[in-house]
């Protein structure tokens, strides 16, 4: 199967597509049942695997067994994985790429910041030069054969933006990305700049970007919507109250059915063993 392609397919259709955020396999197992495409943060995996913020910590091996993992356990499922900046080599980042398109991996992004990098929605960035972000992009372009990239900058600047935006749009790229986008005002002026190329729009919470439904983000002529940390903050969340509750009850499990009840073995047994029938049967 071209994953690459399939995804192309699916962007070019009308409409915004989704990709959810996951950040190990039980969130990817709960996202796959709801939606067709899932995305691996570095935010999100850099705290799962390492405990730690999404500044550079991640080793590209880690990255390429998780996303390979994925892949084994869904198989039609849409895959973009997030490489940062390639691991800071461009031949470096050309491996990873060759890696995971031998994996069934649909598509990465590559953005354009310099070490140390940071989370897209955080203060603090900087970025390569121009010249030297394309030709690590363009690398990356000549070393793939179907897989899909997203070129990305976290250029802050207004005029540098749509600067950089139009000159992503140039390449062979097959999706722009501006991370950090800070108003809907920004969106229209980025989707003006880079005419006909897909444009892809990073949504997290508490993060710089506003929050738009799917709809009005196809409006503003937004082709793809990546949601990074849904899973990870509604489990940060959802783990922190259910400690807070066995601590407040001396230690008394919560009931299992009902309104409102906890998961219970017998529900994620049940899901789990579907993951174990689509590898068996793959």
């Amino acid at each position: 199967m071209l994953y690459g392609k399939a995804l192309r397919d699916e962007i070019a259709c009308s409409g915004t597509t989704p990709l959810i955020g996951v950040y190990d396999m039980y969130s990817a197992s709960l996202a796959a049942a709801h939606y067709d495409g899932l995305f691996v943060s570095g935010f999100g995996f850099a705290a799962s695997y390492y405990g730690l913020p999404d500044i550079g910590f991640i080793a590209w091996p880690d990255m390429v067994a998780f996303a390979e993992r994925l892949r084994g356990a869904f198989p039609r499922h849409h895959l973009l994985v997030d490489i940062d900046d390639g691991y800071v080599d461009p031949e470096l980042a050309c491996h990873v790429v060759r890696r995971l398109e031998r994996s069934g991996i649909s598509g990465v992004v590559l953005e354009d910041q310099k070490r140390p990098r940071r989370c897209g929605h955080t203060e603090g960035k900087q970025v390569l030069p121009l010249e030297e972000y394309l030709a690590k992009l363009n690398q990356v372009l000549a070393s793939r054969t179907d897989l899909l990239v997203v070129a990305r900058t976290d250029a802050t600047d207004d005029e540098e933006i749509l600067h950089r935006a139009s000159a992503l749009a140039a390449t062979d790229a097959d999706v722009v990305l501006v991370d950090g986008v800070r108003s809907v005002e920004a969106i229209r002026r980025i989707r003006g700049v880079i005419g006909n190329k897909p444009l892809l729009f990073n949504q997290i919470a508490g993060g710089k970007s506003p929050r738009l439904s799917l709809s009005e983000l196809a409006a503003l002529g937004v082709d793809v919507a990546i949601y990074s940390t849904p899973c990870l903050f509604a489990a940060h969340r959802a783990m922190e109250e259910a400690m807070t509750e066995l601590k407040s009850t001396d230690g008394r499990l919560s009931a299992v059915d009902g309104v409102g009840a906890r998961a219970g073995v017998g529900e994620v047994t049940a899901m789990l063993t579907e993951n174990l029938r689509r590898h068996t049967t793959h």
